[in-house]
């Protein structure tokens, strides 16, 4: 059975405080995902001093008059948290992991050995900053928010010619607004995209509830990425459009019954319906009592439930012989 490899994106939803950070690490164990992701950035070298919110980080935190690099700030976490956090990772027995924002996380985050990278998609143009992951020659993770195609191939080629093996690569689907409109998630460009370049598929999340991520398990995502958050009241950029722990939960179960339900692509009879093939299934029998030595005719015959006896699909067989006994209303024919 396929395993969908389960992000819990914690992000920046621990609002710059450590606590509520490992009180995500928790809630995601208790979810049972693979991995939980936070971000790592230097305010002043991720964005400029004139930088604005964007729409949807306006609506969520109330502060239209507040830039980016205020908003920022206040949601760093330090090299010391992240230790901290490396470390209560290993404690609870789940996989930390980040994704760097600038050149001086990515160099930070390479210390912590993660082997694992994810390029998210606003920098999914930074050509400097995908060649430096790419000569690390990890594992990558590439999300594909605003991106048309070309923005996508251009981005693998990066990679590609730069030491990341094509099959080390997986490419995410993924809408870059919060939340995401249904409308607007086009769930199947996944398919394409997988078709388009060769690579593995997966998809992240940004939709309220857990229903498209669960459908894209369906469609053959192999990484599933989704940001949760203890409260979706919470102050900040990311609440809103994220998961509670409770739903988080949900989701991660779903998606495990939908890898199952999945199966083997080969159409068979099953284990658990076998024995109910006899019960369900009808054989041929008499229609009304029958006389030895009579023609057996489609109107001396009809078919009914169990499927012990002769199988209808033997009708054209059966028609035409002489009763070799005789039979009440409802006994099943023998040849």
């Amino acid at each position: 059975m396929n395993h969908t490899l389960i992000i819990a994106e914690a992000g920046v939803n621990h609002n710059g405080s450590v606590q509520i950070a490992k009180q995500l690490v928790d809630k995601a164990v208790e979810a049972g995902v693979d991995i939980i992701k936070f971000q790592t950035f230097k305010s002043d070298k991720l964005v400029s001093k004139s930088a604005k919110q964007a729409d949807y980080q306006q609506k969520n935190i109330g502060k239209k008059d507040e830039g980016q690099l205020a908003m920022l700030r206040k949601l760093e976490l330090s090299v010391e948290d992240h230790y901290e956090l490396v470390q209560y990772c290993k404690e609870r027995s789940i996989r930390f992991w980040s994704t760097a924002f600038d050149m001086e996380s990515v160099e930070f985050l390479r210390s912590l050995q993660m082997g694992l990278w994810k390029i998210p998609s606003g920098e999914i143009t930074n050509y400097p900053y995908i060649k430096k992951i790419a000569s690390f020659h990890e594992q990558v993770i590439l999300s594909t928010g605003m991106c048309e195609l070309s923005d996508i191939e251009a981005a693998l080629n990066v990679l590609i010619e730069n030491g990341t093996k094509k099959e080390n690569i997986t490419v995410l689907h993924c809408n870059t607004e919060y939340p995401t409109p249904y409308q607007d998630v086009n769930l199947k460009a996944m398919i394409e995209i997988g078709n388009k370049f060769g690579v593995k598929i997966g998809y992240s999340d940004h939709t309220k509830g857990i229903e498209v991520p669960i459908a894209a398990v369906a469609l053959g995502a192999t990484v599933i990425e989704k940001h949760f958050t203890l409260d979706r009241n919470m102050e900040g950029p990311d609440h809103k459009a994220s998961l509670e722990p409770d739903e988080l939960k949900q989701m991660v179960s779903s998606i495990r019954n939908i890898e199952q339900a999945l199966g083997t692509g080969h159409k068979t009879v099953s284990d658990s319906e076998r024995k109910n093939i006899k019960i369900a299934r009808k054989s041929i029998v008499a229609a009304h009592p029958i006389r030895k030595g009579e023609v057996l005719t489609e109107e001396n015959l009809t078919v009914k439930r169990p499927g012990t006896g002769i199988n209808p699909m033997r009708w054209n067989e059966v028609v035409g012989y002489i009763a070799i006994k005789d039979y009440q209303e409802e006994d099943m024919i023998v040849l």
